[in-house]
């Protein structure tokens, strides 16, 4: 293992040392997460955390609930990620744009309503509308229907929107929370 790996294992630490008590009452429910930066010289714990958000590759994003735990491992991936409190607009126009499903362990384009009843008709959501309406409002079945989907391919947004720097976006980079700014990324990359 590099030491600049150990580096980033020891900063992932001290990040979650310094900032638990900042994170602890977030603005939404809701949190639209986007990875926006490589592996390139990476710790594994890191690693291994961005795999079970589901980011596996750069402009990936996936909708989490907004809970301590999930606040907790955004901490640990700061630098590779960005995040915020998505409106109904954006996740309305992700899931009918972007919007792919797991059919027999397959990538299937939402365009049909009956796929969607067989995979999750048994907890009521059986339409393009009712997923929109269980992600939004973060619903009962909100981990069934975001395991579904899944992570949303986003396109690069254009030259000068991202500085390809891991400071965090309060202090001018592009890593971390954006809140209420992360509609305008989603908006560029979609």
């Amino acid at each position: 293992m590099s030491a600049v790996s150990e580096l980033d294992f020891v900063r992932m630490k001290n990040r979650v040392k310094l900032r638990k008590s900042t994170l602890s009452n977030p603005e939404s429910k809701l949190l639209f997460v986007i990875r926006i930066h490589g592996s390139k010289d990476m710790h594994p714990r890191t690693r291994k955390t961005l795999h079970l958000l589901r980011l596996r590759q750069i402009f990936d994003g996936v909708f989490l609930k907004a809970n301590q735990a999930t606040l907790n491992m955004l901490l640990r991936v700061e630098p590779f990620v960005t995040y915020g409190y998505p409106n109904l607009k954006n996740v309305k126009e992700l899931v009918y744009k972007k919007g792919t499903g797991k059919v027999d362990k397959q990538r299937v384009p939402l365009t049909d309503n009956n796929l969607i009843e067989q995979a999750l008709g048994s907890h009521g959501v059986i339409c393009l509308e009712d997923i929109v309406h269980e992600i939004a409002t973060v619903g009962p079945h909100f981990k069934e229907t975001t395991s579904f989907l899944y992570p949303f391919k986003l396109k690069k947004p254009e030259d000068g929107v991202l500085h390809k720097k891991k400071r965090p976006y309060k202090d001018g980079g592009d890593t971390g929370n954006r809140e209420d700014k992360i509609n305008d990324l989603i908006s560029m990359m979609n």
